[in-house]
């Protein structure tokens, strides 16, 4: 048995994904604090914006969550371990090193 490169490939994924899902958060979440303090806009088209910058923070927020939720099943369901037949195959299939 050998290391399984897909496993290792998805564990390298998901160290590399988590870090910046947490920058592209962080990126949304200061202007929407910035927003909602008050001091920044106000009137009926500081509402719509509002909505819509709600909205676009949720949609962030929700496909990072996603995006780590589905690495990491695919992680948990990826042998650690396979034949070096089978690691050749999932090399050239995957075009892993």
């Amino acid at each position: 048995m050998v290391p399984n490169p897909l496993h290792r490939a998805l564990g390298e994924t998901l160290r590399t994904v988590e870090p910046l899902l947490e920058e592209v958060e962080q990126t949304i979440e200061t202007p929407f604090r910035a927003f909602h303090s008050g001091k920044v806009w106000n009137g009926p088209a500081a509402k719509r914006f509002e909505e819509q910058l709600t909205h676009h923070r949720t949609r962030v927020r929700s496909s990072g969550d996603k995006i780590v939720s589905d690495l990491r099943q695919a992680l948990a369901r990826t042998p650690q371990q396979v034949t070096e037949e089978e690691a050749k195959t999932i090399k050239a299939r995957y075009g892993l090193p």
